[in-house]
Order: structure tokens, then sequence, then C-alpha cells
């Protein structure tokens, strides 16, 4: 063999481990969609999510987030995220009920004595045979703890007119979500519901196709709905975090290292967002009060009182999840 030749076949093999050292080395990116403008509360926390994600795995795993509904509507992220085009879904768990109808019950409206009450029932078995059922249909599942993300901190009506109790809800055009339970609850409180994509609330307001909607306080800035609906009501619906579902198949992929980087990100991001939601919310408060909205804390109790009759007519025809009150009274 000439030395030109053999010189040839080394060349051609330090390539080859070089190749394969930088295909070793190539970090794994995953993509992360969400609803929210990335300057807004929530968007600010996913960004804080994928910084630490690079971090605490030492640039093994990037998060690439996709905000403002960039890779489509709910069912169209939903079937992404099964087929594992998408890797994190960052939503209500409320979604995941294509998987296991029962997960439409993790926030149920004026159910809940407190936010800590909610996270009780968010941990007990029941809830987390919901999560499984969903996981064993779908291959998704939440990453850590479910209720790590505050979304809030409270939640508030936001419309065009004064909303001062129960008795202005009525007749009221009430932009929803695509959720039954959602759609029943607020019509038995009165509304006239009519379901829109969350990013056409604004111009719907501005077009009186709907005159309010109910939203986390710490989105409604952000959302721009202070501008086109003026009037801001407390009613403390329910209690609700952000859901970082994940297509599991990708996390069994990661390396150790990796699921542990990742989980240590999603904890301290946790952290993050209710550091800064109260903050936030108080913030955004003043400043849409300085400039003519009104923010008025609605009496719940005539919402949870009618609510009580609508839960106990569910209940008698069998369409409450078994348990579900069971689990609610004994994680008060």
């Amino acid at each position: 063999m000439t030395l030109m030749k053999v010189l040839s076949k080394i060349f051609l093999l330090l390539a080859a481990v070089a190749l394969f050292g930088a295909n070793a080395m190539a970090a794994d990116v995953w993509r992360m969609a969400t609803k929210q403008p990335i300057d807004s509360p929530e968007g600010k926390v996913f960004q804080r999510f994928a910084e630490l994600t690079d971090k605490y795995t030492n640039g093994e795993l990037k998060i690439q987030v996709f905000p403002h509904e960039q890779l489509g509507k709910e069912n169209a992220v939903l079937e992404q995220l099964q087929a594992g085009a998408v890797h994190i879904y960052a939503e209500g768990f409320g979604y995941m009920k294509k998987w296991a109808p029962e997960l439409a019950w993790v926030s149920p409206a004026f159910v809940f004595d407190d936010y800590d009450h909610w996270v009780r029932f968010m941990d007990t078995k029941l809830v987390k045979g919901w999560f499984d059922k969903a996981a064993s249909v779908s291959g998704v599942r939440p990453l850590g703890n479910p209720t790590a993300i505050l979304r809030g901190p409270y939640r508030v009506m936001v419309a065009n007119k004064p909303i001062n109790g129960l008795a202005d809800v009525n007749g009221l055009k009430l932009r929803m979500h695509a959720n039954k339970l959602a759609i029943a609850t607020w019509t038995h409180l009165g509304a006239e519901v009519i379901t829109l994509p969350w990013t056409e609330v604004h111009q719907s307001i501005q077009k009186n196709i709907v005159h309010a909607v109910n939203s986390p306080i710490a989105l409604v800035k952000s959302m721009r709905f202070n501008e086109v609906a003026p009037n801001i009501a407390r009613h403390n619906e329910y209690w609700q975090s952000v859901g970082f579902m994940m297509n599991v198949a990708a996390y069994d992929k990661l390396s150790e290292a990796s699921r542990k980087g990742l989980l240590r990100a999603y904890d301290e991001s946790g952290a993050y967002s209710r550091e800064i939601m109260g903050v936030i919310a108080n913030s955004d408060i003043k400043e849409m009060k300085s400039k003519g909205t009104t923010y008025t804390e609605l009496d719940t109790g005539p919402f949870v009182e009618k609510m009580q009759n609508f839960y106990k007519k569910m209940e008698s025809s069998g369409e409450l999840p078994a348990g579900f009150l069971e689990a609610v009274n004994a994680s008060r």
C-alpha cells in the first residue's frame, strides 16, 4: 500500500471519528408551543425555562419556544405533540380531555375553597390516575408537578361593560374556549357563550361579537384586552396552572443527566412564576386603572350557590367522574 493511500485512509478515519463525535455532541432540540406572546408574564416564564434547560443540561437539550400559536391552534398542536413533532405544549391540562375525559375536571368553576385546596386535589390518586389514563392512550403526560407553573395568579372577567355581580352575567356574550364543561358552567350562570380562539378575543370584543372574556389577571394587559374591555371583575372562577404537556417518548430518549436538568429547570421556572405573577398582576392593575380601567372584586357567594345545584344535577345524572366530589371534600 502506497504512502498516499495510507494517509488517505487515515484522513477518512479521522473525518469519520470527527463526524461521529460531532453528532454525539449535537444537542437535542425540543419544540415548545404556546399561545401567549413572548413578552407576556407567561412568555417570560417560558423563556426562563428554555434558558435554564440549556444551563442545567450543559447544552445537551435546547428548548425552542414558539409563542402566540405559531404552530397552530389547540387541536393541531395536540396532534403534533402526540406525534412527537412538538415536544412540549404549555397550556391548561383541560385540553388533555381528548385522551382522558375526566381531565376536563381539573379546574371546575366555583368548587375549591382556595388555591391550596386545589393544589391538594391535584395531588390526589384520582387526578394522578386521570393523567396515567391520558398517557396510556396518547403518550403525553405532565412534565413534573402539574401545579408548579402558576397561571393567574387568579382569574377575572374582562368586559366592555361593568360587571358588579352575578346579575350582570345574565345575557352577557362571553367568549369561551371549546370546553363542554366551561360552556355548560357559564350557560348555567346566565351568559350567552360564544366559542372563539384566544388570539381572536381582542378583535371580537372590539367588534362587539362578544362582550367579555375570562382570563388570568396577569395576561389581561399583555393581550391588550383592557383596551377594548375596560372593566375587570375578579371572580376567582377556578385555580389553574400552565400544564407543560410533554411527549413521553421524547423524554424517555433523553440521557438521565438531561432528564434531571430538564426537571430542575422546570421546578425553578415554577418558583419564578410564583415570584413574578403576583407582582406583575398588581403592577398591571395599577397601570390599567391609571388609564381608565375599573377593577372590582366580586362577591362570589352567589356564583358558588348557583353552581351547587349544577353539580348536584350532574352527580344525580352520573355525569361527574367517579370519586370526584369525594376527592374534593377529602382534600379540604
